[in-house]
């Protein structure tokens, strides 16, 4: 996108006022937040001996770098990122994504050709091999082999489309490749004209080179490679196998007037299955035969023709093939019938020009109906998905017995390895209630053997799905703030926590609907117990005699400090990670009263609890090696960048610093945070924090940026987001002498404004009697629900001198019954049950709506205020701000109102998100720091035509 003139002047305006501040005195720039490295991603080996990460500015590109844990050696990758290391730690592949600088020089059409890369590396030599144009990529799980797919070149695409290969179709099929969880999923192309595969053996160097390549799938353990190709010059269409090992590669079938669907293969690459079809049907409405092959005995079968079974059960293009990790399972999904597309007729001759149902027909309509399911956009939404929606189905080699587990009544089937039952839900009951209660759920135990399911939760809230055992004995569940034992042998259900004292249900909770619970923590392997967590402790429950204690011993509640268990090993990834009896866990607690975190052990089976490492930090865990003992953590500071630190799982004490990403805040000015205490209106305690301007001076009043949203003094030891994004930067205000507040906010039910108003006040009167802020001088920001309360706050005070508001609802009573066009839902749900925490209906209570709602209260505004909007905002109305500029216009208030255009709730575009930042501060510093205003604050804007692109 280019920037119109004046927009382009304005940026080179703020950039020179910029260079000549930081020619006056060392100051944080946008260029240094543009620049400001982070890292992006990082793995360790299963050994847990090589670290391997990426880092990124905000604006620029990446890098990889590579590193022993064991010695000094170090390898830096310009371009790489999303690292994936072997198993034996010895190679890694980073993907490469064209420059920055390239694809900024391209008009918009060119950039989509630009294709991504690979480097391999050799972490024991350093040497580098890079591979051009490459789709995907993924080690085998022995990490002796590397598989590669290539883009298709231009000249093959070209060919496809005119041999009249659907572009369409093969997007869509890409989509029905599927595996067992752990296994590299199978690929498709995006046409189906195929494309080159490369087997690169890492230990010989060798590969082995395929054409016309569509799909493709490694067995989990590297042995064998199944491949389908598509070559449309000669219109052969094939499945085979290569034997990794030999390199020997067998025909499975090859047909000329077949088109594949998706294949998988068992782990052991015994088994392939795979899905094909007649290519002459059109592909949405072509149905699909199912094969298996043994590579054991060699034999291939047809274990569902094309036509479907007895029951009409049918397989479609949007199947979805995996095997059981034991491999005595495929499963796979189909519908009840295969949809058919509407069909708009044409107008063929003169007689048709009157066909009045002809004409009809052509009409662009969608249809309310009272008794829908879905409201029409949300439905519209979910179209794709329910097209693409099939029935999950079992077939188990052994006997090879057939069954249908999900249905239209139960169509949701949680896969996983259990081998006597799964877990089943439906919202179908709820779809209506959803427009205005919000999400709910049936969950049902199904048969795997059978297919018969047993009902065992009803209209359960979304937000607290049960948890199956590990071998499929037990269903724990929270409703109401009480845990709860399913039997599934017995079918009883039992209160676990009938007898305690303790709630498990969220003690913070402040919305109108039932408090969700705190979660559940892992199984014991054997199924024998389950652990639970409240707001502080962790609960180890008996599955046999349903008592429960504290695992960690009271000491979360009496410290104030929530704990859970981390870091615990999942050396297989088809399996959950779980405890056994008398086993050392590596535990993190957050102390709501300091803010800070820490590491603790604990031991399964016993009610104790040893501190590990204990410091005034945010600790966050990262990775853990998943057959070794390798912990990888970050700590940080407001004022400590989150570097990354390795030691043993339960020696953090002892940990090495890998990473010194903060050397590049050292040579920045930067402020400290620290935990300011006050009381709100109703005389509640609240906390926030206080971020201090980088030179500050004790005693001097400074100007106060309050940015916030519901509890914010959890970030007191976070390091701010080095980025140019919706919120002010931290680091950049505190730079340039700002203090920086950050209030929690305990809302009312019914009444969130005027809350929120309560608690923002007295925590910036509480700064005022400090000595820290100007009274004079005291600005608000908040986006989306803080945009809300900022809207609001300045109809009920004036205490802020200045305000921006993103993205805010400012009339409940249109928003009500507006419509988030990210998923098509109504927003009634929010108001009644959710964020907007009014409680009941606009019929109901329509004086809470008028009372919560900005626009009624302009009149009532003496603060300058910004609004910004994306005018295809997906969260809230755009409109929202609409009617809030021009009531603020209609009485004369100070008001400007930023329309961004084609950008979503938060802005996208890099050009637009700087814009943003360089207006908001212009704005706080004219009102704040007496700042010559910019053209544009006291002029506005005239509308230009934006040049079209070349």
């Amino acid at each position: 996108m280019k920037l119109t003139p004046l927009a382009s002047l304005l940026l080179l305006s703020a950039g020179f006022a910029t260079a000549v501040s930081a020619q006056s005195s060392p100051s944080l720039t946008l260029k240094d937040i543009m620049q400001f490295e982070s890292i992006t991603d990082q793995v360790l080996d299963p050994q847990g001996k090589v670290l391997a990460y990426s880092v990124a500015p905000d604006r620029g590109d990446s890098r990889g770098v590579v590193k022993s844990l064991a010695n000094t050696k170090v390898y830096d990758v310009a371009g790489g990122s999303k690292p994936q290391l072997s198993a034996d730690g010895r190679y890694t592949a980073f993907t490469l994504a064209p420059s920055l600088l390239e694809s900024e020089k391209l008009a918009p059409k060119a950039r989509k050709k630009l294709k991504k890369g690979l480097l391999l590396l050799d972490n024991t030599t350093g040497e580098q091999r890079r591979f051009e144009r490459v789709k995907s990529y993924a080690f085998s799980e022995d990490g002796t082999l590397l598989a590669i797919w290539y883009e298709a070149d231009e000249e093959s695409k070209e060919s496809a489309e005119a041999n009249g290969i659907d572009a369409k179709e093969a997007s869509a099929k890409a989509a029905t490749q599927a595996s067992a969880p752990e296994a590299p999923a199978a690929k498709t192309p995006k046409l189906d004209a195929g494309s080159s595969f490369e087997l690169l053996s890492l230990a010989s160097g060798k590969s082995q080179r395929f054409e016309h390549v569509t799909a493709w799938q490694l067995a989990y353990n590297g042995s064998v490679l199944a491949l389908a190709q598509n070559d449309s010059a000669s219109n052969s269409h094939s499945i085979s196998v290569l034997d990794t090992r030999s390199f020997e590669l067998k025909s499975v079938s090859s047909q000329a007037d077949k088109q594949f669907g998706a294949l998988t293969l068992s782990r052991d690459g015994r088994y392939l299955a795979y899905t094909r079809g007649d290519a002459a049907l059109d592909a949405n409405e072509r149905p699909y035969a199912l094969s298996l092959y043994d590579r054991e005995s060699g034999k291939l079968s047809q274990i569902l023709p094309s036509k479907g079974d007895s029951k009409g059960w049918l397989i479609n293009r949007h199947a979805k093939l995996s095997f059981s990790a034991d491999g005595e399972r495929l499963f796979f999904g189909r519908v009840p019938e295969i949809s058919k597309q509407l069909q708009i007729p044409k107008v063929e001759q003169s007689s048709d020009l009157y066909d009045t149902a002809l004409v009809s027909a052509q009409r662009d309509l969608r249809l309310w109906h009272g008794d829908d399911p879905l409201i029409k956009p949300n439905e519209v939404k979910q179209y794709e998905k329910e097209q693409s929606r099939t029935y999950l189905a079992v077939l188990h080699l052994g006997s090879r017995n057939l069954v249908q587990l999900a249905d239209r009544k139960v169509p949701d089937i949680e896969l996983s390895e259990h081998k006597r039952v799964l877990l089943g839900s439906s919202d179908i009951p709820y779809r209506k209630m959803i427009t205005w209660a919000g999400f709910y759920r049936d969950f049902y135990l199904v048969d795997i053997n059978t297919g018969h399911k047993t009902r065992v939760l009803t209209q359960q809230p979304s937000g607290s799905a049960p948890t199956l055992s590990p071998a499929g004995k037990y269903l724990a569940f929270y409703q109401q703030g009480g845990i709860y034992l399913y039997d599934v042998a017995s079918g009883r259900k039992h209160n676990l926590s009938s007898k305690l004292k303790v709630s498990f249900a969220d003690e913070d909770h402040d919305y109108p609907s039932a408090a969700p619970g705190y979660g559940f923590g892992p199984w014991l392997e054997d199924d024998s117990g389950l652990l639970v967590y409240d707001k502080y402790d962790i609960w180890q429950f008996d599955t046999r005699s349903h008592d429960g204690f504290m695992l960690t011993g009271g000491e979360g509640r009496k410290q104030q400090q929530s704990l859970r268990i981390e870091a615990l090993a999942q050396p297989d990834k088809a399996y959950p990670a779980t405890v056994a009896r008398n086993q050392a866990v590596l535990l993190q607690g957050y102390s709501h009263k300091t803010k800070a975190d820490g590491f603790y052990r604990a031991v399964i089976g016993r009610a104790q609890l040893t501190p590990l490492l204990a410091k005034d930090n945010k600790l966050s865990v990262l990775a853990r090696a998943d057959k070794g003992d390798t912990l990888l953590f970050s700590q940080e500071r407001y004022d400590s960048y989150p570097d990354l630190y390795s030691s043993a799982l339960l020696e953090p004490a002892k940990a090495v610093k890998q990473t010194d990403f903060d050397a590049q805040r050292r040579k920045l000015p930067w402020g400290k945070s620290e935990l300011v205490h006050w009381r709100d209106g109703d005389g509640r305690e609240m906390d926030g924090v206080l971020i201090k301007p980088a030179n500050y001076q004790s005693g001097k009043r400074y100007p106060v940026l309050v940015y916030f949203y519901r509890f914010m003094s959890d970030r007191l030891h976070a390091f701010p987001d080095m980025k140019i994004n919706h919120r002010p930067n931290f680091a950049w205000y505190a730079a340039d002498d700002y203090a920086i507040f950050l209030p929690d906010i305990r809302f009312e039910v019914g009444y969130p404004g005027i809350s929120s108003v309560k608690a923002l006040t007295a925590g910036v009167q509480k700064l005022i009697d400090m000595g820290i802020a100007d009274p004079d001088a005291v600005g608000i920001q908040g986006h989306s629900w803080g945009g809300y309360q900022t809207a609001f706050a300045v109809t009920q005070t004036n205490i802020f001198k200045a305000a921006v508001s993103g993205a805010p609802v400012s009339n409940m009573t249109s928003a009500y019954s507006g419509i988030r066009h990210g998923t098509g839902l109504a927003r009634q749900f929010q108001y009644e049950t959710g964020q907007s925490r009014i409680g009941e209906s606009l019929m109901r209570a329509p004086q809470k709506y008028i009372e919560n709602s900005p626009v009624f209260y302009v009149d009532r505004i003496q603060t300058p205020m910004m609004i910004m909007f994306g005018d295809k905002d997906d969260a809230v109305p755009w409109e929202q701000g609409v009617e809030l500029y021009l009531a603020m216009r209609r009485a004369g208030k100070d008001v400007v109102l930023l329309q961004y255009q084609d950008e979503p709730h938060h802005l996208k575009k890099y050009p637009n998100k700087l814009d943003y930042s360089v207006r908001m501060k212009d704005w706080f510093d004219h009102y704040l720091k007496g700042a010559k205003a910019p053209e544009w604050l006291e002029k506005g804007e005239a509308y230009r035509e934006p040049k079209a692109e070349d």
